[in-house]
């Protein structure tokens, strides 16, 4: 009897495991009841158990359109699409995410399918609006080369090479290019790929070959214009700028990579005059066009417009603040101040020793050439830098730091130090770098044994001291404990505490 019973229990236990249409169903009442970030959260569990349910598919779709994540919504919609390429619904949505996404070709072939089949449909109206906004804009957008798949395969690449994925992007560009050899925008896209992996040798070669097969390409000519100012080729980027100066463009993309080239590469006046134009015939641009309209005006001396795009900027990219074009100027630059000097940051920057390294790191938070810097695919290698590199780094970038936190709160001390001597000195000359390069020797060792920078005032009058002495200059502790505003015997006790840092060498 017992048996019995137990099989008879067994039998009316159901094993619950939750399916795409559960956590669909799900996600429905919880925007019923205006709990949008749990349906979101609802659909994408959906979307992980049922991949292949296109009704699914669409409604995160159309979620990720509402929170403008476009490129999302493509993939989710065109995966729909592909599923049930009937469905009116999908086929509208298509429609609305190609135009977000810029295939303006595909928005208006979609609109007029939807129409065909439903002309007194639920998005009917929408649709209509669709085709007009197309009828009225595609004069301002580039006639892009290749199909809606093709476009779809670059779009792929292009997100791999922002998420710094760039031998996956080659793939992508070079399956895509022995597809559709005549693909010229994917060449220019594998070209900037190579050249941030390093090979610009490779990079130059596909962009001539552009060039050859299809004179005057403007992104070609301009990512050779950008790579020869980063190789400081004057004379290959003086004659490129001859060429780039006569161009009169007219598409909105050709005068943004233009303007864009243009100002990275110094050219402001040129680049505020395309990048202005299409400001004022109401051009709602992404954060790098308000960067580059910023700086192009600030230094062709248009301070308002400069601030006013500056505004713009970080409301879609408050990380960049801090990068302001006018904090290059607010101080004038002596020739023989190195914190202005680019080579020789990179220089550092590129040095076997960690001790040059973290030192390059320090200037970059000061110099004119930050963002140039920042901005170079080979100077700046954070895979290969370790924890006491990324704090500097971080430093350099603005990071808050938490004084709360020890390990923070003593780093913040440690960088107080060169702070203090700069100070103190003014600018960076030759005669004082190598007081500074001591200094970051004895750091990079003080750091390893958690030393904890208690006052960084007596630290820099005990780091300058050593130095002078160590040069057979005149100098008392008494002058140097006035300069830094610290008693005598407090200098003393702090340069006892940091010779015990100074190796014999380099590490």
């Amino acid at each position: 009897m017992e048996k019995k019973h137990q099989k008879e229990n067994l039998t009316n236990v159901v094993s619950f495991i939750p399916t795409g249409d559960y956590y669909y169903k799900k996600s429905i009442q919880a925007m019923n009841s205006g709990q949008m970030n749990k349906a979101y959260k609802y659909l994408q569990r959906a979307v992980d158990l049922s991949p292949d349910d296109p009704m699914i598919l669409l409604q995160l779709a159309i979620v990720e359109l509402e929170g403008q994540r476009f490129e999302e919504a493509y993939d989710l919609l065109r995966h729909a699409y592909q599923i049930d390429p009937e469905n009116l619904e999908i086929i509208f949505y298509m429609a609305e995410v190609s135009g977000c996404v810029g295939m303006i070709q595909d928005a208006k072939r979609f609109a007029e399918q939807y129409l065909q089949k439903e002309p007194d449909g639920a998005y009917a109206d929408e649709a209509a609006e669709i085709l007009e906004f197309v009828a009225f804009e595609q004069d301002d957008f580039e006639e892009l080369d290749g199909t809606g798949e093709d476009l779809y395969r670059q779009e792929q690449a292009r997100r791999c090479m922002e998420k710094g994925d760039f031998p996956e992007a080659i793939n992508i560009l070079e399956e895509l290019i022995e597809d559709r050899p005549d693909f010229w925008s994917a060449y220019n896209n594998l070209a900037l790929a190579y050249f941030y992996v390093g090979e610009a040798e490779q990079a130059k070669a596909l962009l001539n070959t552009v060039l050859r097969k299809n004179k005057g390409n403007l992104h070609a000519l301009c990512n050779l214009t950008v790579i020869a100012y980063y190789e400081k080729n004057e004379e290959e980027l003086k004659d490129l700028l001859n060429v780039l100066v006569k161009i009169q463009p007219y598409t909105w993309e050709h005068r943004y990579k233009l303007g864009a080239t243009l100002a990275l590469v110094g050219q402001y006046d040129l680049a505020f005059k395309w990048l202005r134009s299409m400001q004022k015939r109401g051009y709602i641009g992404d954060a790098g066009f308000y960067f580059w309209l910023s700086h192009a005006a600030y230094f062709s001396g248009h301070k308002e417009i400069s601030k006013s795009a500056w505004e713009q900027l970080l409301e879609l990219d408050p990380d960049k603040e801090g990068f302001e074009p006018w904090r290059e100027q607010e101080n004038v630059y002596e020739l023989d101040s190195l914190e202005h000097d680019r080579d020789y940051i990179v220089e550092k920057l590129e040095s076997n020793y960690t001790s040059e390294r973290i030192f390059g790191l320090f200037l970059l938070s000061c110099t004119a050439h930050k963002q140039e810097i920042i901005a170079h695919p080979k100077w700046i290698d954070v895979e290969q830098y370790g924890s006491f590199e990324k704090l500097f780094l971080a430093y350099a970038l603005g990071h808050h730091f938490d004084m709360k936190n020890k390990v923070e709160a003593s780093f913040l001390r440690a960088v107080s130090v060169p702070e203090i001597l700069l100070e103190q000195y003014g600018k960076l000359t030759a005669l004082i770098a190598p007081m500074f390069q001591m200094w970051f020797v004895l750091c990079e060792q003080a750091l390893n044994s958690n030393y904890r920078f208690t006052n960084p005032a007596a630290i820099a009058g005990a780091n300058d001291f050593l130095f002078r002495s160590s040069r057979m200059l005149k100098v008392t502790k008494k002058e140097i404990a006035q300069q830094y505003g610290v008693s005598v015997a407090t200098l003393s006790k702090y340069i006892d505490e940091i010779l015990k840092f100074l190796p014999n060498g380099h590490k």
